[in-house]
């Protein structure tokens, strides 16, 4: 995992998704979903991408069943952006780059997009 993507559990959740001042990307996975591990270097490349203007992070599904389940996440990989505590756009499934960046750019303002 890089720099700019952290790994969320259920304890943390709380303080590091829902109470960011900054929308959060979050990405529900697993290890053992291939299309989860195919997302990656997607999701690495968007946290790079929107560094200081919205936080991304990982929320392994297998080792924090309150969080997905509190979620409703019902397959994997699943996106979903919060902003203000709350949950804003979900996406289910691999997507593009291109995609996640304009779900974020809607909440951040294209201005602030590098």
């Amino acid at each position: 995992m890089s720099d700019n993507v952290k790994e969320v559990s259920d304890s943390s959740f709380e303080t590091d998704v829902l109470g960011s001042d900054q929308p959060v990307l979050v990405d529900f996975w697993a290890a053992w979903c291939a299309p989860c591990r195919m997302l990656a270097p997607t999701v690495e490349a968007v946290a790079e991408k929107y560094a200081g203007n919205a936080r991304v992070v990982k929320l392994n599904v297998d080792d924090n069943p309150s969080v997905s389940q509190r979620f409703g996440i019902k397959g994997i990989p699943t996106l979903i952006l919060f902003k203000n505590g709350r949950e804003e756009e979900r996406v289910v499934g691999a997507t593009s780059e291109a995609a996640i960046s304009r779900m974020i750019d809607k909440h951040i303002g294209a201005a602030t997009a590098a």
